[in-house]
C-alpha cells in the first residue's frame, strides 16, 4: 500500500473554506458571483491545501479539448506576437490553451495534410486564422471547429472577421505624405491577392485623390513580399531610378525598415532625400534610427477580440459578422518635407 500522500481534493477546500463544494466551483470559474469574503476563503483555503483545478477532468465533462488552434503565416514575423499575446490573454482567462501553427512551414507539402488533422474538435475547440492565403475549402470539412478570422481574410471564407480598418490606414499615410508636400511617391505593396494589400491600395488611392492628386501609373507602385530583406533588395532599385521618387510608402513596417536600411548603407539621408513610412507600428519601429513613421494596428486589442468572439462561438452565441478596429497615425523621424517644394 503506497504511503504517498493523496492529492488535495475540491472537497478539502471545501471543508476548509467553511462552504460546499459548488461554492467552491462558482468561486473558481466565476468569481463575480460569490461575495468578496467567500472568494478570499476559498482562495485562502486553496493556497493552504495546495488544490489544483483538473482540467483534463473539466474538459471531459464538458467535452472539451481545451485549446483553440491559431494559425499562422510566418511566425518569424513580430507582427504577430502581440496579436498572439491578446489571443492567449482572454483564452487563459477561460482556463484554454493556445496552440499556435504556422501555415508556411511545410511548403512542400499540402496543406490538408499538415493542417487537416488538426481542424478536427478532437484535437482544437475552435481555431483563429490569421492567414488570408489560405484555401476556404481547408475549413469546410465535417467536424471542424468554429472559426474567426483575424487581420486578413479568406475570400470564400464564411468566418467572422476582426480587421484592422486597413483602407483607413492607406489614406492616412498618403495624407500624411502629401500634406508634407510629396508628389512623387512610390507605393511598396504586399503580395498580390493578399487582402491586406488590396485594402491599403485602396486607402492610399483615396488619399492621393483627396489630395487633388492623379492615380499613379505602374511605375509608381512595386509588389513586395513582407520582408525586411525585400525592403533592404529595392533600396538599389530606386537608387538606379532616373526619377526616384521623394517618399516610399511601405505595407508594413518590416518592409520599410529594411529599405531605410539599404538607402542609409548606400549614403542618403532619411527623410532628407528620401522619406520612408511602414504600416504596422512593431516594436522595432520606435527604436530603428530615424524612428519610423507608421500607421498603428493596435494588435493586443485585436487579437483578445479575435477570441472574445470565438469563445462566443463556441457557447453557441450569435456574434457580429465583421469588427473593424481603427488605426492611427504615428510620426517619427523618417518622414518630412519634400525637398522639392
Amino acid at each position: 500500500m503506497s504511503d504517498q500522500p493523496r492529492p488535495p481534493r475540491i472537497h478539502d477546500v471545501a471543508k476548509l473554506a467553511g462552504v460546499s463544494v459548488a461554492t467552491v466551483s462558482r468561486a473558481i470559474s466565476n468569481p463575480a458571483i460569490v461575495s468578496e469574503a467567500t472568494r478570499q476563503a476559498v482562495e485562502a483555503a486553496i493556497a493552504q491545501t495546495g488544490y489544483t483545478l483538473n482540467f483534463t477532468a473539466r474538459n471531459l465533462r464538458q467535452q472539451q479539448v481545451g485549446g483553440v488552434l491559431a494559425l499562422v503565416p510566418n511566425l518569424a514575423n513580430p507582427f504577430f506576437s502581440q496579436i498572439l499575446s491578446g489571443i492567449s490573454e482572454v483564452l487563459r482567462s477561460h482556463h484554454l490553451s493556445l496552440l499556435v501553427m504556422d501555415t508556411t512551414a511545410v511548403p512542400d507539402q499540402p496543406a490538408m495534410t499538415v493542417l487537416g488533422p488538426y481542424l478536427t474538435r478532437s484535437r482544437s475547440d475552435g481555431v483563429i486564422v490569421l492567414d488570408g492565403q489560405m484555401d476556404p475549402h481547408l475549413f469546410s470539412r465535417a467536424g471542424c471547429p468554429p472559426l474567426v478570422q483575424a487581420c486578413e481574410w479568406i475570400e470564400g471564407l464564411q468566418a467572422p472577421r476582426v480587421l484592422a480598418d486597413n483602407v483607413e490606414g492607406g489614406r492616412l499615410a498618403a495624407r500624411h505624405l502629401t500634406d508634407l508636400g510629396h508628389r512623387r511617391i512610390l507605393h511598396l505593396t504586399g503580395p498580390e491577392g493578399s487582402s491586406l494589400t488590396t485594402s491599403r491600395r485602396e486607402g492610399f488611392l483615396r488619399g492621393l485623390a483627396q489630395a487633388g492628386l492623379p492615380a499613379p501609373d505602374d511605375s509608381h507602385r512595386m509588389t513586395g513580399d513582407f520582408t525586411a530583406r525585400f525592403g533592404q533588395q529595392v533600396a538599389a532599385h530606386l537608387l538606379a531610378m532616373p526619377d526616384r521618387p521623394s517618399a516610399v510608402f511601405c505595407d508594413n513596417d518590416e518592409m520599410a525598415i529594411g529599405l531605410m536600411h539599404g538607402l542609409i548603407a548606400a549614403g542618403l539621408n532619411v527623410p532628407r532625400d528620401i522619406s520612408v513610412m511602414g504600416f504596422d507600428n512593431i516594436e522595432m519601429a520606435a527604436y530603428c534610427s530615424p524612428g519610423l513613421t507608421t500607421i498603428r494596428q493596435h494588435r493586443a486589442r485585436l487579437g483578445r477580440r479575435a477570441a472574445e468572439l470565438l469563445l462566443a462561438q463556441m457557447k453557441g452565441q450569435t456574434v457580429t459578422d465583421h469588427v473593424t478596429l481603427g488605426v492611427d497615425l504615428v510620426v517619427r523621424g523618417s518622414t518630412g518635407p519634400c525637398a522639392e517644394t
